[in-house]
């Protein structure tokens, strides 16, 4: 298959065993650059066709504690107590600008993940 842009889910499939085939080139090679250019179409086209919508924040801290073994306890010092800790899990109160930034600086969690729209309703 010639290197193109990608337009349909035909040329995907092609495109994703051109790569199949060009994985174990040798860095630096002719083969390795173009391995290069199809792994940047296909993302273009995934992008575009196959998005993948940021986490809820709830549910990208609840992943982030269990990747890292914390219990919600461990949080409080990023969320300001135990018992903002248990409201923010619990859906209660959404997270702050402070509580991001807390967040993304001490445990990684994106940015983008903490900013998205929450999937689910606070409750009062």
């Amino acid at each position: 298959m010639k290197l193109k842009v990608l337009k349909n889910e035909k040329e995907h499939k092609k495109a994703l065993e051109q790569v199949e085939a060009l994985w174990d080139a040798p860095k630096g090679s002719a083969k390795s650059e173009e391995l290069e250019l199809w792994a940047a179409l296909i993302e273009e086209y995934e992008d575009k066709h196959h998005p993948i919508e940021a986490p809820d924040p709830i549910e990208a801290v609840k992943f982030r504690m269990e990747q890292m073994g914390l219990k919600p306890s461990d949080l409080a010092k990023f969320l300001g107590g135990r018992g903002r800790v248990s409201e923010v899990l619990n859906r209660k109160r959404p997270l702050s600008v402070n509580m991001m930034r807390s967040l993304y600086q001490n445990l990684h969690i994106p940015a983008e993940s903490l900013l998205a729209e929450p999937q689910a309703k606070y409750r009062a």
